[in-house]
């Protein structure tokens, strides 16, 4: 696929879905202390690998594409994480280990977007004639 097709790439679809998984993990935290809750995540490889798969190509110009976009929406790509350690309420949120992977996350998030402010620089830049 070209840059006029698709300026910013996969990043774009990656952004998206680092901040669908600081939202789950956010919601992890907040549920800590809730009986029974059930710690879930998003698997950020599988899905994206996911997504590439989902850019099908038309042979005909009046066919409908799948956009990445529609792969992430739904929460068929949200799954429940197995505990380390039994918990007698049934929760399954471990904090130490939801703080972890949601500042890993938030590390993540943070250059995906720098890596983006780069690209879309670099793409005004070429338009301006620098």
């Amino acid at each position: 696929m070209s840059l006029l097709q698709n300026p910013l790439g996969i990043h774009a679809t990656a952004l998206k879905l680092r901040e669908q998984r600081t939202s789950v993990l956010a919601s992890n935290i907040a549920n800590a202390d809730t009986p029974n809750y059930k710690a879930r995540d998003i698997d950020f490889s599988s899905v994206m690998a996911a997504t590439k798969g989902n850019a099908m190509g038309t042979s005909h110009s009046r066919h409908i594409g799948v956009s990445h976009y529609q792969a992430l929406q739904g929460d068929g790509m949200i799954k429940y994480r197995m505990a380390n350690s039994a918990s007698i309420d049934g929760n399954t949120v471990e904090v130490n280990t939801e703080n972890n992977l949601f500042t890993e996350n938030s590390l993540r998030y943070q250059a995906t977007s720098t890596f983006l402010n780069s690209r879309i620089k670099g793409i005004m830049s070429a338009l301006r004639g620098e």
